[in-house]
């Protein structure tokens, strides 16, 4: 299968991504994954994205589509893949329907999950990080530490994001609904879109979105 997962940021796409494409067997392709792998191995799309991030600049579409193309070049996409955050734009959509049309073939569906905003606010706001130890993430509400501002594996310090602030929040959820929501309207006229309601334990919305694609 070839799916693109769309939805918001605090949705919990790179969580249901990874259940999914192992519960299909197929790869998960992240755009932080792409830019990691082609950083790491100093590739010409990877230089020009870094000197485009050293200088805090937003990296073009163009160098982004590039590596989304070389990455679905790869062997183990023949049986299909799962994108994760790319496209996150209309430029970026029409860009992929065209490669994947010149490869002649298409995408299986596109997975939107949908959260209320209110609730992305909550998750991401309510975040908080092992300063020793970045793995170490802790909520709030959901997943609070057994002693306030306490990492329970190291004892170092949690501390809040500054991206991970309501204010950030909510501007990043201004972008999405800027530049990566019409790329759902797009994929609708397709005929490819069905909405996954993502409120629930990660095993329940997988269920939903596994029971969705069997239709």
């Amino acid at each position: 299968m070839r799916i693109v997962l769309v939805g918001p940021p605090g949705a919990g796409k790179g969580t249901q991504a990874h259940v999914l494409a192992k519960t299909l067997s197929i790869p998960h392709i992240s755009t932080g994954d792409l830019f990691r792998a082609n950083i790491s191995q100093s590739t010409p799309l990877g230089l020009e994205a870094k000197g485009y991030m050293d200088k805090g600049q937003l990296v073009p579409d163009e160098v982004t589509i590039g590596m989304a193309k070389d990455r679905l070049l790869q062997s183990d996409t023949a049986g299909g893949f799962l994108l994760d955050g790319f496209p996150r734009n209309l430029a970026q959509a029409k860009a992929l329907d065209e490669f994947l049309s010149e490869q002649r073939i298409g995408l299986d569906g596109a997975l939107d999950l949908e959260v209320p905003e209110d609730e992305v606010v909550k998750r991401i706001a309510g975040r908080r990080i092992c300063r020793n130890n970045g793995a170490h993430v802790y909520h709030v509400v959901y997943n609070p530490p057994a002693a306030e501002g306490v990492c329970d594996e190291c004892g170092g310090e949690l501390y809040q994001r500054s991206d991970d602030t309501e204010e950030s929040v909510r501007t990043r959820l201004e972008v999405y609904h800027t530049e990566t929501e019409p790329i759902i309207d797009y994929y609708v006229q397709q005929g490819l879109v069905t909405t996954i309601p993502a409120l629930g334990t990660v095993d329940e919305v997988t269920q939903r979105a596994v029971d969705a694609l069997k239709k």
